[in-house]
């Protein structure tokens, strides 16, 4: 499980957030919703102390980052954090063997 995150995406996390010192973007599944690669679970975004990250990457001094409990929802999966130039708002794409799921 790798995560990515496009600095565009890094940009909009930082002014839509309002992040703050030792904060940082938890990625989780959250039941409802639906997903490319879970029925009846969708993606969730919340600000978010990272406790015992399973995958973590740090941009603009802002943890990024999915905690222990919830790599299921990600098993087998990279998540790639891309961002939408028209719609001014962050993708997701879970990608295995390098392929985007769920297209």
């Amino acid at each position: 499980m790798k995560l990515s995150i496009a600095q565009e995406a890094v940009e909009f996390y930082k002014e839509e957030m309002g992040l703050v010192e030792g904060y940082g973007v938890r990625f989780l599944g959250k039941v409802y919703g639906t997903s490319p690669v879970h029925e009846g679970f969708s993606l969730a975004v919340v600000v978010d102390q990272a406790k015992d990250p399973v995958a973590l990457i740090e941009r603009d001094g802002i943890p990024f980052f999915i905690e222990s409990g919830d790599e299921w929802f990600f098993e087998d999966y990279d998540l790639s954090v891309e961002f939408d130039k028209e719609c001014k708002e962050p993708i997701y794409h879970f990608l295995k063997d390098g392929e985007i799921q769920g297209k």
